[in-house]
């Protein structure tokens, strides 16, 4: 097991999916961790696939369709299993074959990109769930080593010059625009790789939420190579 996934009070680990969408956020724990050691050739599976967009969303019916040796059957079978149990419990996962995401350059002060540690937002209740199974893996980071970015003074005087509006309206703009779900990690904060094959939980910011929302970010890609997420 990582051992900063078991040394942090951030992460839970459990044993079992019923475990993953069973237990209480409480306390600085905000993410849990199916921790996993898979059995399979998921990078087969990469191979096979076509990549049509930047992301390419891929169906059940994709994964059936693929010519795959005894290794590739074994972790093809694993996410379908994956997709099953994530959808019985009520989510709507999506197997993406991804080479990037599109990138947020309009301003040079704050980016809104899922490249910037954020957190999610919903307005009912909800976590978010997300495996990687092949390429590089998200991060996570503690909620005390980080700071949200429109608290940082010079971005927020510059937020401020750009929404040239009443005051009291402010704040609004900022949630409006997303610019209050994005953090700036501390220099000496220690982001933790959330690695390949665990199916995560992390929480999400709303109303009934009774835990900080968990701080994340998409990896740089690999050179030349594509990641194959779970995610909903």
């Amino acid at each position: 097991m990582n051992p900063s996934f078991s040394d942090s009070n951030q992460i839970g680990i459990v044993a079992t999916f019923s475990a993953l969408v069973g237990t209480a956020f409480q306390g600085e724990t905000n993410a849990l961790c199916w921790h996993r050691n898979l059995d399979g050739d998921f990078k087969e599976i990469v191979s096979h696939l076509r990549l049509k967009e930047n992301i390419t969303v891929v169906s059940p019916d994709d994964l059936t369709a693929l010519h795959l040796t005894e290794k590739g059957n074994k972790a093809r079978e694993i996410i379908l299993n994956d997709l099953q149990l994530l959808t019985d419990f009520g989510a709507s996962p999506t197997l993406n074959l991804l080479k990037c995401y599109e990138r947020d350059d309009e301003f040079d002060f704050i980016s809104t990109d899922v490249y910037s540690f954020h957190v999610d937002r919903s307005p009912i209740a909800t976590d978010t769930f997300l495996c990687t199974y092949h390429g590089a893996s998200s991060d996570i980071i503690a909620n005390a080593h980080a700071m949200q970015k429109v608290l940082i003074p010079e971005i927020r005087a510059k937020l401020q010059e750009l929404h040239d509006g009443p005051a009291e309206e402010f704040e609004d703009f900022l949630k409006e625009h997303y610019f209050d779900l994005h953090y700036q990690a501390h220099e000496d904060a220690e982001p933790i790789n959330l690695g390949i094959g665990h199916i995560w939980r992390l929480a999400v910011d709303h109303p009934n939420q009774q835990v900080l929302p968990c701080i994340h970010r998409a990896p740089k890609e690999n050179e030349g190579e594509y990641r194959l997420l779970l995610i909903c």
